[in-house]
């Protein structure tokens, strides 16, 4: 039994589709296809069911799956090894981060891997929190970085770093700190999108002080962090973030930075990965040392 056979038939099942399970591996869907019609006329069995649009597994490919899983783990711990000592490791990596782990996590996480795995590649896709996880479920990316959980029985979440949220004003403003939850409503105020972990604890910091979303004076959402600095940094508006992201501005002389008073609500950023879902030996790698790896280039 050829284990690539086996590799792209798990792809298949976890996506759903030859076409999906094509685009995820890179083969077209007619190689995809003739790896999965070799499978069934060796073990004289079919092995799924088309229903519409979907490929749904017979009750003799749930078995396979079954077993696939753990041949191809077995392939996985037997590279990983004879990789022990080595750097010559190959494969690609997908993640998909919301912005504060896409601009100030990864880029120290892949540092600190390719140090030891310089052959390695890596695809990041930067959005919110929300369509991480929702991309992590759907198999389209290998792992995800973000900033609140989704819970979902398929989803295992990593904690790596935990951080709190403070307050951001152009330079020109002086505010005494830490500021009162009332001063934040005197001041045009940016926010992130809907989707946004910050926006989630930003909204549950008003509704523990009894404080309508409504009045505050939001004069601009935003989905890119970045844009939400620069908003800030004109005058436009103040704002809540990250106290990671705000302090390599502040460091920078583009924001001030406040405490905000009695808000002590604290948040983890996540790594979460689909247990359903067969990652590369790269990816269970780069999973197994992401803790050490931000640890350690931190501290550097």
């Amino acid at each position: 039994m050829d284990l690539h056979q086996l590799y792209v038939f798990t792809k298949v099942v976890e996506h759903k589709s030859f076409s999906k399970a094509a685009d995820a591996i890179f083969l077209s869907q007619s190689t995809v296809s003739s790896h999965i019609h070799a499978l069934e006329k060796m073990l004289n069995v079919s092995l799924f069911d088309r229903v519409g649009r979907e490929s749904i597994l017979t009750p003799h490919g749930e078995r396979l799956y079954h077993w696939a899983q753990k041949l191809l783990l077995l392939k996985d711990q037997a590279l990983l090894d004879l990789s022990e000592g080595m750097n010559e490791l190959q494969g690609s990596i997908r993640i998909a981060a919301s912005s504060v782990p896409g601009q100030f996590l990864i880029p120290h996480m892949i540092k600190a891997f390719r140090e030891e795995y310089p052959a390695v590649t890596f695809y990041i896709n930067e959005t919110s929190s929300k369509i991480v996880a929702e991309k992590v479920l759907s198999g389209t990316v290998d792992m995800g970085i973000l900033g609140g959980k989704y819970e979902n029985e398929k989803l295992e979440y990593i904690p790596l770093l935990k951080e709190r949220l403070v307050l951001i004003t152009a330079n020109d403003i002086d505010l005494p700190s830490p500021v009162g939850i009332q001063g934040l409503l005197k001041y045009p105020f940016v926010m992130r999108s809907s989707d946004s972990g910050t926006n989630d604890i930003l909204e549950s910091l008003l509704k523990k002080n009894q404080i309508p979303k409504e009045e505050l004076n939001i004069v601009a959402y935003t989905d890119s962090g970045q844009s939400l600095v620069q908003f800030v940094n004109q005058g436009i508006g103040i704002s809540i973030v990250s106290e990671i992201a705000a302090n390599e501005y502040f460091r920078n002389g583009m924001i001030k930075v406040y405490e905000v008073k009695d808000f002590t609500d604290e948040r983890y950023f996540y790594l979460v990965y689909n247990k359903k879902k067969t990652l590369p030996l790269v990816s269970k790698l780069f999973i197994n040392k992401a803790d050490d790896s931000l640890l350690t280039a931190l501290d550097n």
